[in-house]
């Protein structure tokens, strides 16, 4: 079942939920800029608590006067019930999404509404597919978790390397190195509160910490060969650099395994994968990626963005990100390809890459259940990002 037999009838084709947030307001905004009253645009409205300051938002982003506004709470079961069942797809920002997104995943789950987030909690989403998978393959909603920075330039960047791989050599690369080559920009607030929530709730239930370490959580029963670490300092002689542990790596290469696991292991059963950040060679790049490794261990502390704040509009527009894929094989054959941003990762890719999410699976004809934007919209989501999110993918020599 792909989608329910009443999509057409629906009365919008996207809500966006949290509008009134700091990186909903963006997601709503990228609408407004992309499509305005073009002849592709979909019928879109804007969601949150409080009618007055969707008002202000609407003014705020430059949005028709009469686009729709829908109230609906987290708190208030009911009104998700009737927010889903108006609407094809629901692209949400309210997060830590363990303390506030179960009741929309529930609705849309139930309903056969398609659902994005921009969640990067492991160990929720291991309890969510557990929970709601099997439900949403029943109504055809389609579930995509981590639909921003966090997973989806590392998701799609391995797999376009090995689709690019199979095309050069007949095989997937078994070893597919993934490495943060620049970036400029923060990491959201929203980044910051589901980090600390994680581990405040690891800290109540100590499984959750090797849960957390296990790059398979999302797999299901599935498990794979013995990954590389990734959480010391490293040097890359393919790169004759020196490499730091990645932060967003403990979410990014499990969307990365389960986007594999999903398409029946095209990346192989025996596939290894990890996420670092290049220094420098030498003495300065060993000491650099010490302080970035030494610096994790507590990275936001009690301060760091809280939630609705974020960067200026001149911080957004200059930030940018350039990500580097290597596939090695064991005869010695290599390849590599690189994603690269425009915008702050945090907010200005982010919002948009949320938004295209959102059009694809309206586009998408696959089956419902819990995936990752890899699994269930794949190359046609690179082809949105590459045409409204001034993202690009491409092979290196």
């Amino acid at each position: 079942m792909t989608a329910p037999e009443t999509d057409e009838a629906r009365e919008f084709d996207i809500i966006v939920y949290g509008a009134t947030g700091y990186t909903g307001r963006l997601v709503a905004e990228h609408f407004v800029r992309e499509y305005g009253d073009k002849t592709d645009a979909p019928k879109w409205a804007m969601a949150g608590r409080n009618q007055a300051k969707l008002e202000d938002v609407r003014t705020l982003i430059g949005a028709p006067g009469d686009t729709p506004l829908v109230i609906a709470d987290a708190d208030d079961p009911a009104s998700l019930d009737a927010m889903v069942a108006r609407t094809k797809v629901v692209l949400t920002t309210v997060g830590p999404y363990q303390l506030y997104g179960e009741p929309l995943l529930a609705a849309c789950a139930k309903a056969g509404t398609d659902y994005a987030d921009l969640c990067g909690e492991p160990v929720w989403m291991h309890k969510m597919i557990a929970k709601y998978d099997a439900q949403a393959k029943e109504s055809g909603a389609r579930i995509s978790f981590s639909s921003g920075f966090d997973s989806i330039p590392f998701d799609l960047g391995v797999m376009m390397l090995q689709a690019e791989a199979v095309k050069r050599f007949g095989k997937p690369a078994p070893r597919v190195k993934g490495r943060v080559r620049k970036m400029e920009g923060t990491f959201s607030g929203g980044t910051a509160a589901s980090l600390k929530a994680t581990m405040a709730s690891a800290a109540k239930h100590p499984k959750e910490f090797a849960q957390m370490k296990d790059p398979f959580l999302l797999c299901g029963d599935f498990s794979g060969p013995e990954q590389p670490g990734g959480m010391l300092p490293v040097y890359d002689d393919d790169l004759e650099s020196w490499s730091a542990p990645f932060i967003m790596a403990g979410i990014n290469t499990k969307n990365v395994h389960r986007t594999n696991c999903l398409s029946g292991h095209k990346y192989g059963e025996d596939f290894r994968y990890d996420e670092m950040v290049l220094t420098s060679p030498g003495e300065m790049g060993k000491q650099a990626a010490k302080a970035i490794g030494a610096a994790l261990k507590a990275p936001f502390g009690d301060g760091g963005p809280k939630p609705g704040e974020g960067p200026t509009p001149e911080q957004r527009e200059n930030g940018h990100y350039d990500l580097l894929f290597i596939g090695h094989y064991p005869d010695g054959n290599s390849i590599r390809y690189a994603v690269k941003g425009r915008y702050d990762p945090g907010y200005g890719s982010t919002s948009r890459m949320l938004g295209e999410t959102g059009m694809a699976l309206l586009e998408s004809e696959h089956a419902g259940g819990v995936g990752t934007p890899g699994s269930i919209l794949g190359e046609a989501l690179v082809e949105r990002l590459r045409e409204r999110a001034e993202l690009t993918f491409e092979p290196e020599s």
